[in-house]
């Protein structure tokens, strides 16, 4: 029987699970939770597609483990501990400015800032695959990675999942909630 704190949490990712789903562009689904890290654990997976003109295309998957441990551990605020991994598909152009590692982290503490967090720790890791032989027509790509953990100021855990969604769609380059792209014109933007 898992401790109530605990139950709660399970119960909040149920409901996330079970709903309506926080944008269209992405999906969430229950995935097994790693039995090591702390005495309980639950986890959820998710992936965001754009349509593409043969069908969805994956742009961006992560993973978001929560951690539980009624003794807390060194480096936690409390007894939660959430860890969060996010890898996206990157425009070349995006993928070379230094600066990217400092702006993705600041999405995720500025998603996470509503929710309350404490402890926050992680890296940011930008990687460029180039093909060669049998594959060398195959196009070079680039994506990020973000893995970060972080505790939870309190216990409702349902703001920690909205940011990492909010992160992860962000990183694969879609617009915030609620905003829409502006198309593409013919003739730029003076028509």
């Amino acid at each position: 029987m898992n401790p109530p704190p605990f139950q709660r949490a399970v119960d909040t990712l149920r409901a996330i699970l079970d709903g309506p789903g926080p944008r269209p562009e992405l999906d969430l689904e229950d995935m097994p939770a790693p039995q090591r890290l702390a005495p309980y654990a639950a986890a959820m997976s998710g992936s965001v597609y754009r349509d593409g003109g043969d069908g969805e295309t994956e742009i961006a998957t992560g993973r978001l483990i929560v951690l539980y441990d009624p003794e807390g551990r060194q480096g936690w605020t409390g007894g939660f501990r959430i860890v969060a991994y996010i890898r996206a598909d990157l425009e070349p152009e995006i993928a070379a400015d230094e600066l990217i590692g400092s702006v993705a982290w600041s999405w995720l503490l500025e998603a996470l800032e509503p929710a309350g967090y404490a402890g926050e720790s992680g890296t940011i890791t930008r990687a460029v695959s180039e093909s060669f032989g049998d594959k060398r027509d195959e196009p070079s790509t680039t994506e990020l990675e973000l893995r970060a953990s972080w505790s939870p100021t309190g216990e409702d855990l349902a703001g920690h999942v909205t940011a990492w969604c909010e992160v992860m769609c962000t990183t694969a380059g879609l617009p915030p909630a609620g905003v829409s792209a502006l198309p593409d014109r013919p003739g730029g933007a003076g028509g």
